[in-house]
């Protein structure tokens, strides 16, 4: 879906961004142009940027807990 019509700037190409390697909404904006001309879209291209750096932090610590511990 478009978050910003203003630059063309979908939810994937947010997504993309964060995994490329943008760790902030300040990151993104800056990587994409959101929010650059009429700001209506700041609250939700905010959430979107929340919610993926959600999924990566939480992907991350599952795979650094591998489920198989043994204590020998």
């Amino acid at each position: 879906m478009y978050v910003c019509l203003c630059e063309g700037v979908t939810d994937n190409q947010i997504r993309d961004a964060i995994f490329e390697g943008c760790c902030s909404y300040r990151d993104v904006r800056a990587a994409l142009g959101v929010a650059g001309q009429c700001g209506k879209c700041a609250c939700l291209a905010k959430q979107v940027v929340r919610e993926t750096l959600g999924e990566v932090q939480s992907s991350q610590a599952a795979s650094a807990y591998p489920g198989s511990f043994v204590a020998a």
